[in-house]
């Protein structure tokens, strides 16, 4: 019984959360931020969906988990350097916790699989979250129980000590945001700008369609 109800307030928490992701969240004040950091796919759609969640800040694309220091986008995604694609999320503790973030991002990514993010394969697509010290570990393990026991699956996305997270090139920074005549690549449905090809890939690489065959109505950013 104690289960269901936690499993109920969960599911009540993501659902208001959810409904709140429509209104502009101002940036977190920095004397209150903490960090999250977690690997989902794709580091772009990370970002573009967290940044929409009251209380975060800008949210950072990078590298973590690896052993080569400074490293590349092309080193990264041609494997070899163990990192992660991953975002670190700051966030204002007093507006949103970590348990609300970790339990939003169970829901925005196929926890079920372990190679890769549905059409991006490999081990720098794979998903994880990172901690530093006990408290935020049980934190973590507590949210993979909860998002187990809601899918009814094995969640295979592991929990990591944190390592050193190194920034992506400015190039992939906001991406989704990037909508000037100056941002204008060619992509195979034509020339596009990095926020329409964003977009495109997105779809393209069925992101949406699966997070919401998997979680249903509780998929909170489907669409973004």
């Amino acid at each position: 019984m104690a289960t269901r109800i936690a499993t109920l307030k969960t599911l009540t928490l993501i659902a208001a959360i959810a409904m709140a992701l429509g209104l502009k969240a101002g940036p977190a004040q920095a004397q209150r931020q903490e960090v999250l950091t977690v690997a989902g796919g794709c580091f772009w759609c990370v970002e573009a969906d967290f940044e929409r969640v009251p209380g975060v800040g800008d949210v950072v694309s990078g590298f973590t988990g690896g052993t080569v220091p400074n490293p590349s986008y092309r080193q990264v995604t041609g494997g070899g350097t163990g990192h992660y694609e991953a975002v670190e999320i700051p966030f204002d503790p007093s507006v949103v916790s970590r348990r609300q973030l970790l339990d939003l991002f169970f829901r925005s990514i196929d926890p079920t699989d372990a190679g890769g993010q549905f059409c991006d394969r490999g081990e720098s697509y794979r998903t994880a979250i990172f901690v530093n010290g006990p408290e935020e570990r049980a934190m973590a393990e507590a949210a993979k129980a909860a998002a187990a026991e809601e899918l009814g699956q094995e969640i295979v996305t592991p929990i990591l000590d944190e390592a050193t997270f190194y920034e992506a090139e400015d190039y992939h920074q906001d991406y989704y945001r990037k909508d000037g005549r100056g941002d204008v690549i060619l992509t195979r449905a034509g020339p596009q700008t990095k926020a329409e090809a964003y977009k495109f890939y997105r779809d393209a690489c069925g992101r949406d369609q699966r997070v919401r065959e998997l979680w249903g109505d509780d998929a909170p950013f489907v669409g973004g």
